[in-house]
């Protein structure tokens, strides 16, 4: 009867709402923004997930659009492409990183004897040359802690990836079908004007492209050249470090180093010299001088992203993201520069336009 009443039109002065319109405007602006913040803050445990979607849009959109518009490829069987593409290429290569590094600590533990003889005869070796005993005590303690971030899911997440791996296709399976749908509500919402939107979406677009595939490129490259010297030196399980190194290498200068010193520094405790010294040179003058030949090669196709934002990312990303910090860690940062120098753009040409009203109305 309540509502009959409402619908009839048949109020009367004293039952009018006491709120304006403005305040009724900025009552609802409140509660969408007490409601936003509850909508975040529950999506904080897939953080990861919602910026993994945003990343394989940013890669695979170009190849959808290629299908569906000079190949005539209709929109969903495009779509599920793109997702088995990215299976093949992005999420297999981490699923194989971690069975592999179960495996060698399967390995470590079913002869512990073996890991413990290795640790002393390298403490040994670095105690006597630089005067620090238990040097690598300290060093393997640290380690453990950066293993423990990097590697998450070894304990505890295989359920959490499998979840996040169906939201994440659920999403961009949607995104890539209602494209144009999609790309009108960003622009309709951004806070933007138009143009310093497309701006934020073409640089959002080379900003990935540098950290994921950029450094994608010349983290496999050094990757493989650490499997070659190892396999030339004679080291075992030359592919499994070299795919450790490719991830590491994300890390730019230091990455492929934490592989191929210690390696080194085995060989030489162990008396073998040629090998020890052998990756030594090979890694330093190779290996790492590779990065910055590389480097030089993609900015002129890409924008290079600086070493300083990938070392920040990198250490702001691991704790939140675990592996996956490697990348999503200097992307998250990238994206967060970009969003200031998009505003300082619009606050310039706000004052320039307010400049010009004022000068008018005088």
């Amino acid at each position: 009867m309540f509502l009959k009443h409402l619908n009839s039109g048949h109020l009367t002065q004293t039952n009018m709402s006491i709120y304006n319109y403005k305040q009724r405007n900025g009552i609802v602006l409140a509660i969408l923004i007490i409601l936003g913040c509850f909508v975040l803050y529950s999506l904080r445990t897939i953080a990861g997930t919602l910026l993994s979607t945003i990343v394989l849009y940013t890669i695979l959109i170009p190849v959808y659009n290629l299908l569906v518009e000079k190949y005539k490829v209709r929109d969903w069987i495009a779509a599920a492409l793109m997702i088995i593409l990215s299976l093949l290429v992005i999420v297999l290569p981490f699923l194989m990183l971690s069975l592999m590094v179960i495996d060698k600590i399967t390995e470590f533990q079913a002869d512990p004897m073996r890991l413990m003889v290795i640790m002393q005869r390298i403490d040994d070796f670095i105690g006597s040359k630089l005067d620090q005993p238990h040097l690598l005590d300290k060093a393997m303690a640290k380690l453990s802690q950066f293993a423990g971030e990097l590697f998450p899911s070894l304990i505890s997440g295989a359920l959490n990836i499998i979840l996040g791996l169906v939201i994440m296709y659920f999403l961009l399976y949607f995104m890539m079908v209602q494209k144009k749908e999609f790309e009108a509500g960003l622009l309709k919402y951004a806070p933007f004007r138009e143009q310093n939107a497309l701006k934020f979406a073409e640089e959002l677009k080379t900003n990935t492209y540098s950290n994921v595939l950029g450094q994608g490129y010349i983290a496999m490259v050094q990757g493989s050249l650490l499997s070659i010297s190892f396999f030339l030196f004679g080291i075992s399980d030359p592919i499994f470090w070299g795919v450790i190194a490719t991830f590491l290498s994300f890390l730019p200068a230091i990455g492929a180093p934490l592989v191929f010193v210690p390696a080194a520094i085995i060989e030489l405790a162990n008396g073998n010299e040629t090998a020890g010294w052998g990756i030594l040179l090979f890694g330093f003058i190779i290996i790492t001088n590779i990065d910055n030949v590389l480097r030089l090669i993609i900015a002129q196709g890409i924008s290079n992203t600086h070493p300083i934002i990938t070392v920040v990312g990198i250490i702001i990303g691991i704790p939140i993201f675990g592996i996956l910090g490697l990348v999503f860690g200097p992307l998250l940062l990238s994206y967060f520069m970009l969003t200031i120098r998009i505003y300082e753009t619009s606050k310039l040409a706000t004052e320039r336009l307010e400049k010009l009203k004022s000068g008018g109305n005088d």
